[in-house]
C-alpha cells in the first residue's frame, strides 16, 4: 500500500526534466534527430561571471568625453599589403545568403558600414548587394566551396578560411530544401529544393601543412593584398591557434560554443565545444609563446551581447570580437511584435530557433519573398549601426573607468571572477583574492 504525503508536492527529476522527456518522446515518435538554429541554451560560465576593477587611488581614471579612448583596430598587419582598418573592434560574423534573406544580408552590410566595421559573407558565396553595401567585406572560404571563385576572392577585403565553428566544431552545416530558392541554388550550384549538408572538412587538405599551401594559394590569387583569417571552433584553442599561425594566418578567429548556427543537430550544439571564456586565454598564450601576440590578431566570438562583453574579451587578450546572433536581434529577429505568428509556429518570441524551416516571421532567416519583404534593409541597417555604436560607447566607458586610453590597453589585471569556474577558465583571480584554480597558493 502506497501513501502520498499531502504536505510534499510531487517532485520532477532534475535529470529527466520536461525538455528531456519531450525530446525522448519526439525521438521515439519520429526516429530522426532534432535540427535547429541558434546556439547552446544551457547555462555556461560566461562574461557575466567577470567584473572590472575600476580605478580609484591605485589607478587613475580618464575623464569621460574629455579624454580620448581609442577604439580602432587594424586587422591583417602580419603579411597583407592592405590590412583592414576598423573604427570599432566589433565585427559582424559570417552568416550566409541562404541561411539569411537578401534583405538581411544587405542590412548587415549597411549597418556595419555606418559603424565603420566589417561584415562577413558566410557560406554560399558573395552577393552583389552585400558587396555593394559593405565598405569592408570578409569572404568566407568554407569546406563546401559554395560560390567560390577567384573574382570574388579579389573583390573581398579579407579572406576567412573556415576550419570550424563554435556551434559545431568538427561538423558541417545544413540548409534544408525549402530555403534553396532559384537564386540560392544557382549561387551554390545545387538543385533547387533539395536538402544540402556542407562538408565538415576541406576536400584538399588533411592537416596544417596543407593549410599552409592553401593560404599561399589564396595570397597568390589576391597578390598578397588581402589579410587571411583562419576560423576555428573552440575545442583545442592553444594548438589550433598555434598551427593556424604557423601555417601563415594574419588573423585567428576563435568561436566558442555560445556562437550560433543556421542549422545543425541539437546534440551538437549542446554537447560539443567549449565556452568562449575557456578559449581566449589558451589562444592568447599560444600567440605569446610564438612572440606574435598583437602581431597576429585574435578575433573571438560566441555569445557577445554588450560593450561589457567586448571589453572583457579584449582585457583577456583579444584584438576584436564578432557578433552574429546579437546582430540578428538588432535587425529585428525574434521581435515580440511578431508574437502571434511565432505562436502559430509553436514557439514564442525569444525562443524561436527553427531557422532552417524558412518561416521566420521577421523576414530574416528565410527565402520566402513575402516574409523577406517585411524587413526594410535601410531601417534594419540603422538599428544595427545604433547597436554597434552603443556597444562601442559601453566598452569605452569601462576602459576609461580603468584608466585606459585605448581598448587594447585593458588587461587581465583589470578583472576579477565571481565563480570558481570562471576564475579557472579565464585564469582571473577570484574576487577578493589573488588566486584562481590551478594557481598555487592564496
Amino acid at each position: 500500500m502506497s501513501y502520498h504525503n499531502p504536505y510534499t508536492p510531487p517532485r520532477k527529476s532534475a535529470t529527466f526534466d520536461d525538455a528531456t522527456l519531450a525530446e525522448i518522446r519526439r525521438a521515439a515518435a519520429t526516429g530522426i534527430y532534432d535540427i535547429r538554429g541558434a546556439g547552446t541554451k544551457r547555462k555556461l560560465p560566461h562574461f557575466d561571471d567577470l567584473l572590472f576593477l575600476g580605478a580609484s587611488i591605485s589607478r587613475y581614471p580618464l575623464e569621460g568625453y574629455r579624454e580620448k579612448c581609442d577604439t580602432s583596430v587594424v586587422l591583417g598587419t602580419r603579411f597583407a599589403k592592405k590590412p583592414i582598418r576598423l573604427k570599432t573592434p566589433i565585427t559582424i560574423a559570417g552568416m550566409s545568403f541562404g541561411a539569411l534573406s537578401g534583405n538581411a544580408k544587405e542590412a548587415l552590410g549597411r549597418g556595419a558600414t555606418i559603424a565603420g566595421t566589417s561584415t562577413t559573407t558566410g557560406d554560399g558565396g558573395m552577393t552583389d548587394e552585400e558587396r555593394g553595401h559593405s565598405e569592408m567585406l570578409v569572404y568566407q572560404y568554407l569546406p563546401s566551396r559554395y560560390g567560390m571563385n577567384p573574382r570574388d576572392l579579389r573583390r573581398a577585403d579579407a579572406i576567412e578560411i573556415v576550419i570550424g565553428q563554435g556551434a559545431k566544431p568538427g561538423g558541417g552545416g545544413m540548409l534544408l530544401g525549402q530555403k534553396i530558392s532559384d537564386r540560392v541554388a544557382q549561387m551554390r550550384n545545387l538543385p533547387k529544393g533539395i536538402d544540402q549538408r556542407s562538408a565538415c572538412r576541406h576536400p584538399d587538405w588533411t592537416g596544417p601543412d596543407d593549410l599552409e599551401i592553401k593560404i599561399l594559394e589564396l595570397r597568390e590569387i589576391t597578390d598578397w593584398e588581402k589579410p587571411i583569417y583562419v576560423k576555428v571552433g573552440g575545442s583545442r584553442p592553444y594548438y589550433d591557434t598555434a598551427l593556424a599561425v604557423k601555417a601563415g594566418a594574419d588573423v585567428v578567429v576563435l568561436d566558442g560554443m555560445q556562437g550560433g548556427t543556421a542549422a545543425t543537430q541539437d546534440v551538437f550544439i549542446e554537447n560539443v565545444g567549449m565556452p568562449i571564456l575557456a578559449c581566449i586565454r589558451p589562444a592568447v598564450q599560444a600567440l605569446q609563446d610564438l612572440g606574435l601576440h598583437r602581431s597576429v590578431q585574435l578575433i573571438v566570438s560566441g555569445g557577445i551581447r554588450s560593450g561589457a562583453d567586448v571589453a572583457k574579451a579584449l582585457a583577456l587578450g583579444a584584438d576584436a570580437v564578432a557578433i552574429g546572433t546579437a546582430a540578428l536581434v538588432a535587425l529585428g529577429d525574434n521581435d515580440p511584435k511578431w508574437e502571434d505568428e511565432y505562436q502559430k509556429l509553436g514557439t514564442t518570441a525569444g525562443a524561436y530557433d527553427d531557422w532552417h524551416e524558412g518561416k521566420d516571421p521577421a523576414g530574416i532567416t528565410t527565402q520566402d519573398p513575402e516574409l523577406a519583404a517585411r524587413l526594410d534593409p535601410v531601417a534594419a541597417g540603422r538599428r544595427l549601426a545604433n547597436y554597434l555604436k552603443v556597444m562601442t560607447l559601453e566598452a569605452q566607458t569601462i576602459a576609461r573607468a580603468c584608466g585606459k586610453n585605448h581598448l587594447h590597453n585593458l588587461e587581465p589585471e583589470d578583472l576579477c571572477a565571481l565563480t570558481m569556474e570562471a576564475a579557472a577558465m579565464a585564469q582571473i583571480p577570484l574576487a577578493g583574492t589573488s588566486w584562481y584554480p590551478g594557481k598555487g597558493g592564496f
